[in-house]
């Protein structure tokens, strides 16, 4: 059921910035990603209104696609489950114990004031937020 074709295309968000001075819109929007703290995680499958609330949130999170290693890290310590089989990974099933509440990152974040192409750490990360999503385990 979960193959490396499909794990490309789940994507997993991450909390940098908090509710302080957030307009109206987007504080709705990182509710309905549930996303209501800093350093809270989801793994989302893409569809456009997915998407649309990524970019929309984009100054306040990091996201980008999450590998299988990065996967089963985050499964064998908050979901406890130690060795995770494909039949735990569906997304059906990862949604009812969303979201995680990860560590603060070793080592800090690079910026939570600029965007990833900037410097910081906010925004689309790619294949990059694995090493972030990591150091928050």
């Amino acid at each position: 059921m979960f193959n490396m074709a499909e794990e490309s295309k789940l994507i997993v968000a991450v909390r940098i910035r908090g509710r302080v001075n957030v307009r109206g819109t987007i504080n709705d929007t990182l509710d309905r990603l549930h996303l209501k703290r800093v350093s809270n995680c989801v793994i989302i499958k893409p569809s456009p209104s997915y998407n649309g609330m990524l970019k929309k949130c984009s100054n306040y999170i990091a996201y980008g696609e999450i590998d299988e290693p990065t996967m089963k890290k985050l499964f064998s310590k908050y979901l406890n489950i130690k060795d995770p089989k494909p039949e735990d990974m569906e997304i059906t099933k990862i949604k009812e114990k969303l979201p995680f509440r990860l560590h603060p990152p070793r080592h800090g974040y690079k910026s939570t004031k600029l965007g990833f192409n900037q410097g910081g750490s906010l925004g689309y990360q790619g294949s990059e937020i694995n090493k972030l999503i990591g150091r928050m385990i």
